[in-house]
């Protein structure tokens, strides 16, 4: 299955940009991204609402300084590094959660490790000397299935915000109470990705 998933981000370069293509790899240990899983069905008031965080995230920025439409990002998250904050949810529920998340009904973490976006094309406008406005587009592997996503020289910040539904890449959305309650099909991905230049 393939679709198309839009985001658009702020991408500061620090420094002078350098004229030549550059590799920047992802600083895991520096970016961030959180999921918001929310709640929906006629007792929707009884449910609650989730966040999760990817505790690894790994990839690398081929950035162009002097044509961004040229750059590429690609951005690799391991499935099983999922975690579910504990902030506002009931005790012992986090781990109840994330069995169910990781598991087959959901994005079966162990036949699908990987959730993958490789961009397509960039495009950029300028804010300001060395910070950019982007919208990347590219495919995003999830579950197994392909969708298709419309999203400093020594260190690369961008923060970004989307939104996908769950039954595009074939899951569908968690219920209880006899399907009262039903987890939104749309969860709302948020993102800081720091990069930094191969060799620093």
């Amino acid at each position: 299955m393939l679709a198309r998933i839009s985001c658009a981000l702020s991408l500061l370069s620090l420094g002078s940009a350098a004229a030549a293509p550059r590799t920047f790899m992802i600083d895991s240990s520096a970016s961030s991204i959180r999921l918001h899983v929310g709640k929906t069905g006629l007792v929707s008031f009884a449910g609650h609402e989730h966040e999760v965080v990817a505790r690894s995230v790994e990839g690398e920025v081929d950035a162009d300084f002097e044509d961004l439409s040229r750059s590429a990002v690609e951005v690799v998250v391991d499935a099983s590094s999922l975690t579910v904050r504990a902030e506002g949810e009931p005790e012992g529920d986090p781990p109840q959660i994330e069995q169910a998340m990781k598991g087959r009904q959901v994005l079966d973490a162990k036949r699908f490790p990987d959730i993958r976006f490789r961009s397509q094309q960039v495009t950029a406008k300028g804010l300001s000397p060395g910070s950019y406005q982007l919208t990347v587009a590219g495919d995003l592997l999830l579950h197994g299935a392909v969708h298709r996503i419309d999203l400093k020289d020594d260190v690369l910040t961008g923060t970004g915000k989307f939104v996908l539904k769950q039954t595009d890449f074939g899951i569908e959305p968690t219920t209880a109470a006899a399907g009262l309650v039903k987890v939104e099909d749309g969860v709302t991905v948020s993102f800081r990705i720091v990069a930094r230049a191969k060799g620093t």
